[in-house]
């Protein structure tokens, strides 16, 4: 079975300031440029044989450096399906302050599975995206691959789901810290 490792990209500059990041293009803060290292650093002797990463420069920031010099020569594939939640009208806004306008919408914008933020994806509309990517790539994926994927929080939820067969409420529920990582066997 091909074995998988699954990170959330290191804190990012929203991050720190508590805002909604969603499909904009905001890069790793210094912490998780760190964060990234220090998981390059636990998966230093994988033999990777494909990685993945979103299109969203977090991504493709956190993986290179996941990737820096310990992995040469990796299959790299940048595929948009697996990139973060679009928050729609939330996006670059701070998360405190939409707590504070919206007191009865920010549970369901923030977390639920059915209702997406104005403008934005529900987290079922980003768990169609991930199933469609992992229905498309774990088929190609031979025994004795090893596969990073570096994501985000929105779009390991459902990779989550489908690995462990976790609930949909268990799913939404998740708090990730940056840079965590996720080990499973398909």
């Amino acid at each position: 079975m091909a074995k998988i490792f699954i990170f959330r990209e290191g804190q990012t500059l929203d991050n720190k300031d508590n805002t909604f990041s969603g499909w904009r293009n905001v890069d790793l803060s210094p912490q998780g440029i760190e964060e990234a290292k220090q998981i390059g650093l636990k998966l230093k002797d994988e033999k990777v044989t494909i990685a993945y990463q979103s299109d969203l420069i977090r991504s493709k920031n956190m993986l290179k450096l996941v990737l820096n010099g310990y992995h040469a020569n990796v299959e790299v594939i940048t595929d948009p399906r697996i990139k973060e939640r679009d928050y729609g009208n939330l996006t670059g806004k701070n998360k405190d302050e939409v707590k504070r306008q919206f007191p009865d919408k920010f549970p369901l914008w923030h977390r639920s599975y059915e209702e997406g933020p104005p403008g934005g994806e529900s987290i079922r509309t980003v768990e169609e995206r991930i199933l469609d990517f992992l229905n498309d790539v774990i088929p190609t994926w031979k025994p004795e691959d090893i596969i990073f994927i570096s994501g985000h929080g929105n779009s390991i939820r459902p990779m989550r789901r489908y690995f462990e067969h976790i609930s949909v409420s268990q799913m939404c529920s998740y708090e990730y810290t940056p840079a965590e990582i996720f080990t499973y066997e398909a």
